[in-house]
């Protein structure tokens, strides 16, 4: 007789249940193990028995054995153990087709791991068996929208919307939870748009579970990568193509990683060579090799100025600099790298406001002596020129002075335009006077330092006067 063998496998069943509705899913997987084993261990005994005792057995015993793989999935479900749940449901049908919770919880249990489609043909099972059924109408419309979020990211991708691909695999995970795939996609579009850390974790995450996981480790190379430890990132890439050799992501990834580096490097052994323009053109090699790699990319804009700032080209080394900035604003030595350029070309004021951004940041003593120069150059630019008025050289000699304001003050002396317009002898009365007030101050030892110190001028009378005689 089987009837002691039902028995059994019922009472474990029983426990199951029992330590389910305590919460206790741990338990209640053991109890309903132990009531699927009970019966599959026996069932080729059973079948030895005569064709009569076989029978009762498929019709007595086996009609059991659905609901406890059933049951045994519902606890898996409630543990995160969803391809395991999956087997278990799966199974469950196998053996009673029009078991509709078995097709429900097959579905849930592809949902949960993100694969909408499949869900669908389970949830359309069970409306066959019973049209009504209002949880699998719901469930399959959850698996029409977890399909559309699937198609929104796929063509975001597509056109380097990242945070839309962020945005709908969010959404999708909060249906699919157990979904690797939407992870490593979610993980992948958060190290395109900069946000390593979240991207790195939600990897890492995965490969606790799953050191092996190709895409992970893909991942987790892009990040640093992307952080600029390349050497670092192309561990990781051939870790992913000896899990996937076919995995083409990395392959490309590990490709340009190297010939970065490589072409990096050789740009600058030439700057340290004093070869400035074989350097300048490395770095623009460097530049068009990955145009997502932004904190490198940012380190090769501010190469590139430094070697064209060696080269005089101040205006393109500007312009590499802004480059670097706005593909990482709190990068400190483009900030420096500009100012001193604005520097080298008079733009006093933006000299003062990279420096004044780079103390904010960092307040040394450095910094400090630099910001207070280019206030005190801006301070100096907004006065008279006085060597632009007599136009010679910041270092000029007292001869050359003289020289210069004699010829100025002729070329500009009211009695040569005597004849003119009253608005030309006015325009150039005022020009005499200037040269005059140049000279006053430029001829002065005293007066002439404090003026190239950034100094004011206390000498009332001083630029009044018209110097020497003519």
């Amino acid at each position: 007789s089987v009837s002691p063998l039902y028995s059994q496998a019922e009472g474990f069943k029983e426990q199951g249940n029992a330590f389910y509705s305590q919460k206790d899913y741990s338990e209640a997987f053991n109890y309903y193990t132990k009531a699927i084993g009970e019966i599959n261990t026996h069932a080729s005994i059973v079948y030895l028995k005569t064709v009569l005792g076989h029978l009762y057995f498929i019709t007595h015993i086996l009609v059991f054995l659905p609901f406890y793989y059933g049951n045994r999935a519902a606890t898996l479900m409630m543990l995160s153990r969803f391809r395991e749940a999956l087997e278990d449901s799966q199974q469950a049908v196998r053996l009673d087709d029009c078991f509709m919770k078995g097709h429900l919880r097959e579905g849930k249990c592809h949902l949960s791991l993100g694969n909408a489609m499949a869900a669908s043909r389970c949830f359309q099972k069970v409306l066959e068996l019973e049209p009504s059924n209002r949880e699998a109408q719901q469930e399959n419309k959850t698996a029409e929208t977890l399909l559309e979020f699937e198609r929104m990211a796929d063509f975001g991708f597509e056109k380097r919307d990242f945070r839309k691909v962020v945005f709908c695999m969010d959404r999708a995970l909060a249906v699919a939870s157990a979904c690797h795939r939407f992870k490593i996609l979610k993980a992948e579009c958060l190290a395109l748009l900069g946000r390593y850390p979240e991207a790195q974790s939600v990897a890492s995450d995965i490969l606790r579970m799953d050191s092996t996981n190709a895409d992970a480790l893909y991942v987790r190379g892009l990040c640093l990568y992307y952080e600029d430890c390349i050497d670092k990132a192309v561990q990781f890439f051939v870790q992913a193509l000896r899990m996937a050799p076919d995995h083409e992501k990395a392959r490309l990834a590990c490709r340009n990683a190297k010939a970065l580096k490589a072409k990096k490097e050789e740009g600058n052994q030439a700057f340290k060579n004093n070869n400035y323009e074989a350097a300048y053109q490395l770095y623009t090699e460097a530049l068009m090799i990955d145009p997502n790699n932004i904190k490198t990319n940012a380190k090769l804009y501010c190469n590139r100025a430094t070697a064209g700032a060696k080269l005089k080209k101040l205006q393109q080394a500007i312009e590499d600099c802004s480059s670097a900035i706005k593909l990482d604003d709190t990068y400190i030595k483009a900030y420096l790298r500009r100012a001193q350029c604005y520097m080298d070309t008079e733009q006093y004021e933006e000299a003062v406001r990279d420096y004044e951004k780079v103390y904010q940041t960092e307040k040394t003593s450095d910094h400090k002596h630099l910001l207070k120069n280019a206030q005190l150059e801006l301070k100096k630019s907004k006065r008279k020129d006085y060597y632009k008025v007599l136009g010679v050289g910041k270092n000029a000699t007292e001869d050359e002075i003289k020289k210069a304001y004699r010829k100025r003050a002729l070329m500009h002396h009211p009695d040569r335009h005597s004849a003119a317009t009253p608005e030309v002898q006015k325009e150039e009365e005022k020009k005499f006077k200037e040269v005059g007030e140049a000279f006053t101050v430029l001829s002065d030892p005293k007066k002439k330092i404090r003026y190239d110190n950034g100094h004011d001028l206390d000498d009332d009378g001083g630029f009044e006067g018209r110097g020497m005689c003519l």
